[in-house]
């Protein structure tokens, strides 16, 4: 979208949304403007990834990822959900503040939506930025459902006014395919999730048409890791990202890098300048994943010719740094708080792990019990060798610690626990009712790592 065109159009809000135009996002299912009713289809979906790959799978509106839902921020909505498949969905509003009824958790209380049937949902969407949308069902040992299937999309909550500071936005939702079980790791670690192909916005690395660019422009990333089980690296040769927003809010600190991790559930806002023409790759960092599909083009206008790939220098290992792009001064100390102790029950290759918080797993985990207006504190202390994408449902958090280290003001709805290592997330409990916490790892999830907060109005 030209930026001229974009500020233009940004004042026409009065209707509900503003207009944009729908190349600007390239979502497989397309842009989708919200101004008051929708309806919204869970199908099965026939994706044709790469040449003679094609996935059977289930998604939104017949494509996967779903469309792009542009809401305004405190304009009401009514979603209708059709379900025409042959079993109970759900449909979560990841990263909305939204009551427990609508969030799309029947763990919270939210009624899925029956197999061949239709519910009725209302909400009114906030706050704004890069939120999205997926089903919350549990996968177990059933590796077409939940977290690996193409239910998964955009949901961005638009502002009055924009900004104008880009030229061009690119909305791209990460996701692996092919999943089947395997071996892997420590002698007594039980089944992990192993993959054949990856893909952005429903096309391996070569198949789909190229991010088509003009030297000069500034471009805008929404970029959404969809994937069940696994995190990702990214680099654009040549070219650096200015990381505005993590999970839809704006960072404290801006800053300026040459790769991002994204783990499960996790969004980035970054603006990219382009002025290195050619034909790059941008994609994962891991050559693995980058062969399975994990990838775009990226094209400069009037240039050709195969695209370059450079490796980062130093492609990292664990999660990066939140506290490069937090404010450096200690939180308020909380009204309370929680500690979690986050354990593995090795599954000994012959049965998945399981996963207790405080030495006992979901269902059987206690309700945290908060009170209305009170900042609370959770430490989080990952006595295990797995990476953690926790989330907090209905409610952002202030990443107040990591490993030791106190930081403020970065607020998120997912946080990237290390192996071994310790985390703090500060909130407020100002949206009464069942509220879901887990780890946003599929596996993690349906296996134990789960507990519900709860306080009244």
């Amino acid at each position: 979208m030209d930026r001229r065109e974009f500020l233009k159009l940004s004042g026409m809000a009065a209707g509900g949304l503003s207009s944009f135009d729908p190349r600007a996002a390239l979502a497989a299912g397309g842009d989708q403007l919200v101004k008051g009713d929708l309806k919204l289809r869970i199908t099965p979906v026939s994706l044709d990834i790469g040449p003679g790959k094609t996935i059977k799978t289930v998604g939104y509106d017949g494509s996967a990822p779903g469309p792009v839902l542009r809401f305004s921020e405190g304009k009401p909505v009514t979603v209708d959900v059709f379900n025409e498949t042959d079993v109970p969905e759900t449909v979560h509003w990841h990263g909305q503040l939204i009551p427990s009824a609508v969030d799309g958790s029947v763990e919270e209380g939210t009624p899925a939506v029956p197999a061949g049937g239709h519910r009725r949902y209302r909400f009114t969407p906030n706050p704004v930025g890069t939120r999205w949308y997926h089903t919350h069902s549990m996968a177990h040992a059933d590796l077409t459902r939940a977290g690996f299937s193409g239910q998964f999309g955009f949901a961005i909550v638009e502002p009055a006014r924009h900004s104008g500071d880009y030229d061009q936005e690119i909305c791209i939702a990460l996701h692996h395919w092919e999943p089947s079980l395997g071996t892997q790791g420590p002698a007594d670690n039980g089944w992990e999730i192993m993959y054949r192909s990856a893909t952005f916005n429903g096309k391996m690395l070569g198949a789909g048409e190229p991010v088509r660019v003009q030297q000069g422009q500034r471009v805008l990333f929404r970029l959404l890791n969809a994937s069940a089980t696994d995190e990702v690296r990214l680099a654009l040769p040549g070219h650096q990202f200015r990381v505005t927003a993590m999970d839809g809010n704006p960072v404290p600190r801006p800053q300026t890098v040459e790769m991002l991790y994204l783990d499960i559930g996790e969004r980035i806002d970054a603006i990219v300048e382009m002025k290195n023409p050619g034909v790059w790759i941008f994609g994962a960092v891991n050559e693995e994943e980058r062969k399975m599909g994990m990838g775009v083009v990226v094209e400069y206008a009037g240039k050709s010719g195969d695209p370059q790939w450079q490796q980062p220098a130093n492609p990292g290992r664990g999660p990066w740094d939140y506290a490069m792009f937090s404010n450096d001064r200690r939180a308020p100390e909380p009204d309370h708080r929680f500690e979690m102790l986050i354990r593995k029950i090795p599954g000994n290759k012959k049965d998945f792990n399981h996963w207790t918080i405080n030495g006992k797993s979901f269902p059987d985990v206690e309700k945290l019990r908060l009170e209305k207006g009170k900042r609370y504190r959770i430490f989080f202390n990952n006595d295990s060798g797995d990476i953690h994408p926790l989330h907090l449902h209905r409610h952002t958090f202030e990443i107040t610690e990591v490993a030791d280290k106190p930081m403020s003001g970065l607020r998120k709805d997912v946080v990237s626990v290390g192996r071994r290592s310790t985390a703090a997330i500060d909130f407020v409990a100002n949206n009464p009712g069942l509220t879901l916490f887990h780890c946003h790892m599929q596996l993690h999830m349906d296996f134990g790592f789960m507990q519900l907060l709860e306080y009244m109005g």
